[in-house]
């Protein structure tokens, strides 16, 4: 198998949690060409996956077909004649692609009229007995393999910080006159909606239990630009605004990547930052509301989950359908310093 395309999927938590199959087809098929399509969104995730030889970025938009994009893309791509396609999105769209360049294996889970499209799949199982998503991703690499079982130590996603990276964020930090060995990062927002966001306040009163505990503290905020509003909302309830910085959509991913690598610990939602703090192995905080920690935990050794697991929960809403929140409002910041000062 000399060359294999992956359709990366949309969301950056999920991008991570694929890097186990990455590995499991580089170590089945040592000498194969591993490429990746992916959004310009999650493409920095595959750029920090050793197993991948090129990320070839697309302009997907959300929602949208975009024919013509992807009819390009298929003839750029058949001339690289690839051998298999693993279609980790399971929308019709995405497999559009492979199947008009020609690529002999199309290999997915069945779903959303896709049959022809995909001619090597699995079932997709039901989102009541779904598998966590590393172990369902990892599941395709053994349709092309003899069944060999997977090793457990292949299910831990990893990541490695490009250089490029580490001297950008480098030269950020030290324009900010910030320590790298002082940097605390909280990542305070959810792309899914309010239940999965701890409240501003209680980020606020960890930030200043933080730095009264640690006087060389640097805590600094990290998210999108989507985040920087929340960010700020923190840093008006802090009582020690010098030491709290708003980095959120002031940094690339390839730089939040790099950065979280640095940090001495990492406070987060369940989020894509989150799963990237647990590939780096970076000690973290992770704190679950409405969605399920069996199903996408921080797989990492040097990470503590908090999730109160109440009657209503996981709900997987975007709002609170009791109207209470009290899944993320209950985890108190006392708590969660207490578990941080666990792993530092």
């Amino acid at each position: 198998m000399q060359g294999i395309l992956i359709i990366a999927p949309n969301w950056i938590g999920d991008a991570v949690m694929t890097q186990p199959l990455l590995a499991a087809l580089k170590n089945q098929y040592p000498d194969s060409k591993i490429d990746v399509l992916a959004s310009n969104w999650v493409a920095p995730i595959y750029r920090a996956c050793t197993e991948v030889s090129d990320v070839i970025e697309a302009d997907f938009q959300h929602k949208q077909l975009q024919w013509s994009l992807r009819k390009q893309l298929a003839k750029d791509l058949q001339s690289k004649n690839y051998q298999a396609c693993f279609v980790l999105p399971n929308s019709l769209k995405s497999a559009l692609i492979p199947w008009l360049a020609n690529i002999p294996f199309r290999i997915g889970y069945r779903g959303e009229l896709r049959f022809g499209l995909i001619n090597v799949a699995l079932d997709n199982p039901s989102k009541v007995n779904r598998p966590p998503m590393v172990e369902h991703y990892l599941a395709l690499s053994q349709l092309l393999s003899d069944g060999e079982s997977i090793a457990a130590g292949s299910l831990t996603p990893k990541l490695n910080v490009a250089s490029t990276a580490n001297q950008s964020i480098n030269k950020k930090l030290s324009d900010a006159n910030l320590d790298p060995n002082s940097v605390f990062v909280f990542c305070p927002g959810a792309e899914y909606g309010p239940t999965k966001r701890w409240p501003a306040a209680h980020f606020a009163a960890l930030a200043n239990n933080l730095i009264q505990t640690h006087s060389n503290a640097n805590i600094i905020l990290l998210g999108g630009k989507s985040d920087h509003q929340l960010a700020e909302e923190i840093l008006q309830q802090s009582q020690n605004r010098t030491n709290i910085h708003n980095w959120c959509g002031n940094t690339s991913l390839d730089e939040a990547i790099a950065l979280i690598g640095a940090a001495k610990a990492v406070v987060s939602n369940d989020s894509g930052l989150m799963h990237i703090a647990a590939a780096l192995k970076i000690p973290q905080v992770a704190i679950f509301g409405s969605s399920d920690p069996a199903h996408t935990p921080p797989l990492s050794e040097n990470a503590k989950v908090i999730w109160l697991n109440l009657p209503c929960s996981p709900c997987h809403k975007k709002e609170c359908p009791l109207g209470h929140l009290k899944c993320l409002k209950d985890i108190l910041p006392q708590q969660v310093f207490a578990t941080l000062n666990t792993l530092l």
